[in-house]
């Protein structure tokens, strides 16, 4: 293949070397090389599974160099990089990639790896548009290849032993779901001071002009406050823990979603929302989720059963709020599962073994589809249903 002066920006000679010989080696091309993709560097390593990342792909010059320069310290050998990540796929050297770009390109990004024949790791949320979302979920039903999804709270040996609980009728029938989640730092403020245009590769930040006008500084490095990048808090919060929802209920789609919130502090320029609270009902259970960033207080992750209450955060039964008499006798903790790996030891195993990850395309899919729905609610200020026959959100 031919690469482009532009987006074929250094290749050291250590390239090759460092992808090993062609054993069970797993070559890895990183898209996206922000706070997320340095994760999941990490969590490579962590994995211990033979894995090395060989490309890194990034828009923005200073990231794209500095995570190299750690790839490079890390497998002894200076990746690849490349402003393009059509240029990655295009590699029959590199058999899985990590997506961690701004959200509203991680589908089409997803259907063109797998389309490209790679095992694909996607950070949440799968979604944030459904159209998209619908896109690329069929483009993986219709591959062979292995996606594992970054909602890592799948791989959490805590939440594991609260599924089971709840699937097994620990706390007998759940009608309600109370989630909050809070902060108060403004953790989207970045440093501007260093981004220059001609270290922007601007043309490919616009993804087909799906990212509009001339090149800025905040869009590219504060994307979460942007609409044309993200859909706020259902895309960049509400996935965390709504995914939790069609697990433990085994319940893949809601029926209806209400959403209410707004800018209601930082008058900034931002265009999500500040404050944010959503109803979601699936079938017999009503899920809300609450979330601010102007208050740190009253953070929850509350089940409430007609035998008693499960706190999935701190991993704890009771008997909080039945009358019932077989509600839970033996309140306190929940033993943990034991013998989970990390998800993305999940994701690199699965590469070998070809076996479906724990965040499965299906599970990425359906927390996509109650984030586009509560994010459609609250610009439209109605009610939005979901057909799950037709897929389309009414």
């Amino acid at each position: 293949m031919t690469f482009s002066r532009r987006a074929l920006l250094a290749v050291g000679p250590g390239f090759l070397a460092a992808q090993g010989p062609a054993n069970d080696r797993i070559r890895l091309g990183l898209i996206g090389a922000g706070g997320r993709a340095r994760d999941l560097f990490q969590e490579v390593l962590r994995a211990k599974e033979n894995a090395h990342i060989v490309a890194v792909c990034d828009v923005w010059k200073v990231n794209r160099e500095a995570m190299s320069a750690n790839v490079a310290k890390a497998f002894d050998a200076p990746p690849l990089q490349s402003t393009r990540y059509q240029e990655l796929l295009a590699r029959k050297d590199i058999d899985a990639v990590l997506i961690a770009t701004p959200d509203v390109t991680h589908p089409r990004i997803l259907a063109d790896a797998v389309a490209a024949g790679k095992d694909v790791y996607v950070e949440k949320p799968f979604a944030v548009n459904f159209a998209d979302g619908k896109m690329a979920w069929q483009a993986v039903k219709n591959s062979k290849q292995v996606v594992q999804v970054g909602t890592q709270r799948r791989s959490d040996s805590g939440l594991i032993a609260v599924a089971q609980a709840i699937q097994s009728g620990a706390i007998g029938k759940v009608t309600r779901v109370s989630m909050d989640y809070h902060f108060q730092s403004p953790r989207w403020n970045k440093d501007l001071s260093n981004v220059r245009a001609e270290d922007v590769d601007w043309q490919a930040f616009q993804f087909g002009g799906r990212i509009t006008g001339p090149f800025n500084a905040r869009k590219l490095r504060e994307w979460q406050l942007f609409r044309e990048t993200t859909n706020g808090i259902s895309g960049l919060w509400l996935c965390h823990l709504i995914d939790l929802a069609a697990w433990f209920l085994n319940d893949p789609y809601p029926k209806n979603a209400m959403t209410m919130g707004g800018v209601y502090l930082y008058k900034d320029g931002r265009e999500t929302s500040d404050v944010y609270q959503t109803m979601i009902e699936y079938r017999d259970c009503l899920v809300t989720f609450a979330m601010s960033l102007t208050n740190a207080a009253g953070g929850r992750n509350l089940w409430f059963g007609t035998k008693g209450t499960i706190d999935a955060e701190a991993c704890k039964i009771s008997a909080d709020g039945s009358l019932l008499p077989d509600r839970v006798t033996q309140p306190g903790p929940i033993p943990r599962a034991p013998g989970v790996e990390s998800h993305m030891a999940n994701f690199l195993r699965c590469i070998r073994t070809r076996q479906t990850p724990r965040a499965s395309v299906d599970a990425g899919f359906s927390h996509a589809v109650a984030g586009c729905m509560a994010a459609t609610s609250l610009e439209t200020g109605r009610r939005v249903r979901f057909d799950p026959v037709k897929l389309e959100l009414a």
